[in-house]
């Protein structure tokens, strides 16, 4: 836009036709339709505002500042109201429709060119120190007076009314002070502002620094792992690869469990692991005996399990006792293991003195603890049998009995708990034979017992005549002869001699197995209770022939 001060009508007439408006009349008819967000289309086309309804007051003209003086080659200010004699205006050229969208001062292109600041605000830098000298400068204009106006208004009143031009309305227009200014911060805000990543861009760095932080601790668990592991001795092998070398002799002693079987075997570095070894053996379903096994070092598990088991009898003596058996029944199992004749393991067992038990011993019996058994080849016959003694009296020390002498009675009576009661009512079995050996008015310290009378018989069958009942001759017929017989009458187990060592208290004297097949056991203080108990046994031997012989 020219900055001319003439106020120049541009052929602009007024509503009736009978003189052109001023141009402060067409300032303020522009007002007028600006307010209204209006813009006439006749405006952008031929300049002129479109006719008013003729029933429209013609706006009254703004009162006239006072001059302002301006350069001699400017024409004489025009006042409100009079004539002004203009020379026909050249056509001009045609004006372009408005854009729909007003163009914004951040908008790229040429439309951004009309506002003289725009360049500076976009270029403007916080820390360029050249910039408020530019600012201060404004824009090359000839003089200081075009310099603090702006633009090259005719009179004051233009100046003060802050840039009235087609491109600024006086609706809501601020000084060039104010307008720099907020021009400026505006372009501040916007070169300062830097846009924040995308959602993406986020998710993507939280994902990577949640991968970043499980990689570190699962690599801290690893190294501190290796720490502490051979604290808690996990660092052991497995197994050992085998066959290994030299050898290791372990004892497995009556009633030893495999734990402490596996232990010895791994301080011996016999096997690798003790745990994986008992998994092993677990698996091979076999059962502990005690004896002295003959092991390399550095074995495999399964191979050190195969020791234990006899597997492999004909490297080692093995043979198995089982209880309630008597004397010449566990000296044969040996004899056959073990490749000893019978006479010189018979010969061994009648003289029990050599073995540590007292003198009225006759022989072993009662002291070869049953059990499965492994020694070495060539293991002395004598050494044999002093194993299986000895298992039999640790087991009696082990209940708190020293004395030879008492150790022989519990073994007695251990003997006939074995043969007469089931295996969970020998408490009961064991307290009731210390009643009856008592002053009573039902036995009179006879034990009467079965098992007792066909020892001395040699026989195993409970059926037996009255008169041998009645035989005082026999020295083990405790129906004939009062207390305890004379010896033991088999091998008691564990659990017997420990029921012999510490009985149950009770008021029992009679007791009967009424099933051999379940081994109950029924007690009772009198006789005639005990008849109708063993009269329940009879029913059982009838439904059941061929048992109870």
């Amino acid at each position: 836009m020219s900055p001319s001060n003439n106020d120049d009508a541009s052929g602009a007439t007024s509503n009736d036709g009978a003189r052109p408006l001023t141009r402060k009349e067409l300032r303020a008819r522009e007002k007028h339709t600006e307010s209204s967000d209006v813009v006439p289309e006749q405006a952008y086309e031929t300049g002129q505002d479109a006719p008013a309804p003729a029933t429209a007051p013609v706006p009254e003209a703004a009162p006239a500042p006072e001059p302002v003086p301006v350069p001699e080659s400017q024409p004489e200010p025009v006042h409100d109201h009079e004539p002004v004699q203009v020379p026909e205006p050249e056509p001009e050229p045609v004006i372009p429709t408005a854009p729909d969208t007003p163009p914004s001062i951040q908008d790229a292109g040429p439309a951004a060119a009309h506002h003289p600041d725009d360049a500076l605000i976009q270029e403007y830098h916080p820390d360029d120190e050249h910039f408020y000298e530019e600012h201060d400068a404004g824009h090359h204009y000839p003089d200081e007076a075009h310099h603090d106006a702006g633009h090259h208004y005719p009179d004051e009143a233009h100046h003060d009314a802050g840039h009235h031009d087609d491109h600024h309305p006086d609706d809501g227009h601020v000084d060039d002070d104010h307008h720099a200014d907020a021009g400026l911060f505006a372009g501040a805000a916007a070169v300062s502002v830097v846009a924040k990543p995308s959602k993406k861009v986020r998710r993507r760095r939280r994902l990577l620094a949640l991968f970043l932080t499980l990689v570190v601790f699962v690599a801290a668990i690893a190294v501190g792992a290796q720490f502490i592991k051979p604290l808690l001795g996990n660092d052991k092998a497995a197994d050992y690869p085998g066959p290994g070398t030299g050898e290791v002799t372990v004892s497995v002693q009556p009633g030893e469990g495999t734990r402490s079987v596996a232990t010895k075997l791994e301080s011996g570095k016999v096997v690798a692991n003790a745990d994986t070894f008992l998994h092993a053996f677990a698996s091979s379903g076999g059962t502990l005996s005690p004896g002295d096994y003959t092991f390399k070092m550095e074995m495999k598990n399964s191979d050190a399990v195969s020791v234990l088991l006899g597997n492999d009898k004909s490297k080692v003596i093995y043979f198995a006792l089982s209880a309630g058996l008597r004397v010449g029944e566990s000296l044969q199992a040996i004899s056959e293991g073990s490749g000893v004749s019978l006479q010189q393991l018979k010969a061994f067992s009648d003289a029990p003195g050599q073995f540590g038990l007292p003198a009225n011993a006759k022989n072993l019996e009662g002291y070869l603890a049953p059990g499965e058994y492994r020694f070495p080849l060539g293991t002395p016959a004598k050494d044999i049998l002093q194993s299986l003694v000895k298992g039999t009296t640790d087991e009696l020390v082990a209940q708190g009995i020293t004395d030879p002498a008492k150790q022989y009675e519990a073994v007695i009576v251990a003997s006939i708990v074995q043969a007469e009661g089931g295996q969970a009512e020998y408490g009961d079995v064991a307290g009731a034979i210390y009643n009856r050996l008592k002053p009573n008015d039902q036995t009179s310290g006879y034990l009467q017992v079965d098992s007792a009378v066909t020892y001395g018989l040699g026989t195993k069958s409970f059926n037996f005549t009255d008169e041998q009942r009645q035989d005082k001759s026999n020295l083990y017929n405790t129906y004939a002869n009062p207390g305890l017989p004379p010896g033991p009458i088999g091998s008691p187990g564990k659990t017997a001699i420990d029921a012999a060592a510490k009985p149950k208290t009770n008021d029992y004297l009679y007791w009967v197995t009424i099933n051999l097949d379940t081994k109950e056991t029924k007690f009772s203080k009198t006789l005639d209770e005990h008849n109708v108990y063993v009269h329940q046994y009879n029913t059982w031997c009838q439904a059941n022939v061929g048992r109870c012989t």
